[in-house]
């Protein structure tokens, strides 16, 4: 070899020196921050899967609490049910109409004579059991329009055509007229 080739095979082993020794900081600061990238990648990730867990999580809470909400609310409005049906009752019971509730049958001698026993619900007078006028909410007085349009209901019925009048056939089937 001579003098000049090695003295190239130097310089270019120097210039690959110096390239390398240039490129390779660069290299490593590149690699660190790809490194430092999936790393907060991985981190965004692990943190969306906890948010996304725990909205989840909240989610079927807030079902279930729904659902208790829709039951306890039908409840409350069992109970205001219970509440109404035991307000009527009391009502038929201050009005004298369910005496026959408070009476037993080996008891019926003791009170014979008294309103619970007469038989009769009419406590106003005017005709109509009470316990009826508490079931209709009226005194059964028909005014004069309630009363027309009943009459007028039952003229209407009785003055319409019958709907399958057999007298009033409007032609024979053709092949009774083909026998002929």
């Amino acid at each position: 070899m001579t003098t000049g080739a090695i003295i190239a095979i130097v310089v270019a082993a120097l210039i690959v020196i110096a390239i390398v020794a240039f490129l390779l900081p660069r290299m490593r600061r590149k690699a660190q921050i790809q490194k430092r990238e999936r790393e907060l990648q991985q981190r965004r990730e692990r943190v969306a899967n906890e948010h996304r867990s725990e909205a989840d999580q909240r989610e079927r809470e807030a079902s279930q609490a729904e659902q208790r909400a829709r039951i306890a609310q039908k409840e409350a409005e069992a109970q205001r049910a219970q509440a109404e049906l035991h307000q009527e009752r009391a009502g038929l019971h201050e009005k004298g109409m369910a005496d026959d509730e408070l009476i037993d049958d080996h008891e019926r001698d003791k009170f014979a004579g008294t309103s619970a026993m007469s038989g009769s619900h009419d406590r106003d007078g005017n005709g109509v059991d009470d316990r009826r006028e508490a079931i209709t909410g009226r005194d059964g007085n028909r005014d004069d329009y309630d009363q027309g349009r009943r009459d007028q209901a039952i003229e209407d019925q009785n003055n319409r055509p019958a709907r399958f009048d057999r007298d009033n056939v409007a032609a024979e089937s053709p092949r009774e007229e083909q026998r002929r």
